[in-house]
């Protein structure tokens, strides 16, 4: 898509003189930013992928990319990071996901308990996924964002793409390994 880049950039932009100086813009008054994700796994672990839809203002985004050996909710955890790191000013955000997994854990508090918690869900249990939690709770404090999970394969037709694109990206022969996967 020609002008993505500056595309994204202009959709969320603020006029300069608004704010205090050093002062981080605020989403407020802002356009919302719609977006769609799904992940997805060929095994779990296995190939993976990740893709996601951007809507605003009438303006469309693709986004998809996947990894050689990782796992399915690592997949729909990139999938939001890779879609809030797409938008270059802070935005107004509803994303939409069909991952139980992800949209509990934010809309919940989880992952900021976990991350408070020194990445422990309870005394015994380890959080699973810190780098990319990490990473989502800092977009997201960049960002305003509302999680809203969707029933997946249930025809709403952006979830239905970003599952096409997660699969595609996850059949890929060329994967990069995972950085953070342990597995």
């Amino acid at each position: 898509m020609p002008g993505t880049e500056s595309l994204w950039a202009e959709s969320a932009a603020r006029p300069a003189s608004e704010g205090r100086p050093g002062e981080q813009p605020s989403a407020a008054g802002l356009a919302p930013v719609i977006i769609y994700t799904d992940g997805a796994c060929i095994g779990n672990p296995g190939p993976g992928g990740y893709g996601a839809v951007l809507l605003c203002k009438g303006k469309r985004l693709e986004l998809s990319g996947g990894f050689r050996r990782t796992t399915n909710n690592r997949m729909e955890i990139m999938a939001a990071i890779a879609a809030l790191k797409a938008l270059k000013r802070p935005s107004r955000v509803l994303l939409h996901t069909d991952s139980k997994y992800l949209a509990d854990a934010m809309a919940q508090g989880w992952a900021r308990r976990w991350r408070a918690n020194g990445w422990r869900r309870n005394a015994r249990e380890r959080a699973l996924n810190p780098d990319l939690w990490a990473q989502l709770l800092d977009l997201c404090d960049r960002h305003e964002v509302s999680f809203v999970w969707v029933r997946g394969h249930a025809g709403n037709p952006e979830n239905e793409r970003c599952d096409q694109l997660s699969l595609q990206a996850a059949a890929r022969l060329d994967l990069p390994d995972d950085p953070g996967y342990e597995g």
